[in-house]
């Protein structure tokens, strides 16, 4: 089993960065993918980032290419989602999930684990 804890979202101006972290918890940490999702109110859980187990590998959702940047310490059984140049439309509750597999994915099906959630709201 694996618990995921999200945290350092919060309300930031267009424009400015927030660094996201993700805690897990269990000895599977370093073989696991992790991947990054939003969902803003009223819409679908969508794809945002993902990083393969030893972070070799990175992929991000177009709109957010250039801006944010997922990294991973795995001594510390951490995942981290830096978000710059914030626009209004990132405003979103943001979370982290693992993959029972090392491979990073884009799809919602192919996670394991997720976290609570943490909310980014970015005001214009």
């Amino acid at each position: 089993q694996v618990q995921l804890v999200e945290s350092g979202g919060g309300l930031v101006q267009a424009g400015g960065s927030l660094r996201l972290s993700c805690a897990a918890s269990g000895r599977t940490f370093s073989s696991s993918a992790m991947g990054w999702f939003r969902q803003a109110p009223g819409k679908e859980r969508e794809f945002v980032a993902t990083i393969s187990a030893i972070g070799a590998s990175t992929y991000y959702v177009d709109s957010v290419k250039g801006r944010f940047t997922t990294s991973r310490d795995n001594a510390k059984n951490t995942v981290y989602l830096q978000m710059n140049s914030l626009k209004p439309e990132d405003t979103a509750v943001y979370y982290c999930a693992a993959r029972a597999s090392s491979y990073s994915a884009t799809e919602r099906a192919l996670y394991n684990y997720w976290g609570q959630g943490t909310q980014v709201t970015v005001s214009s």
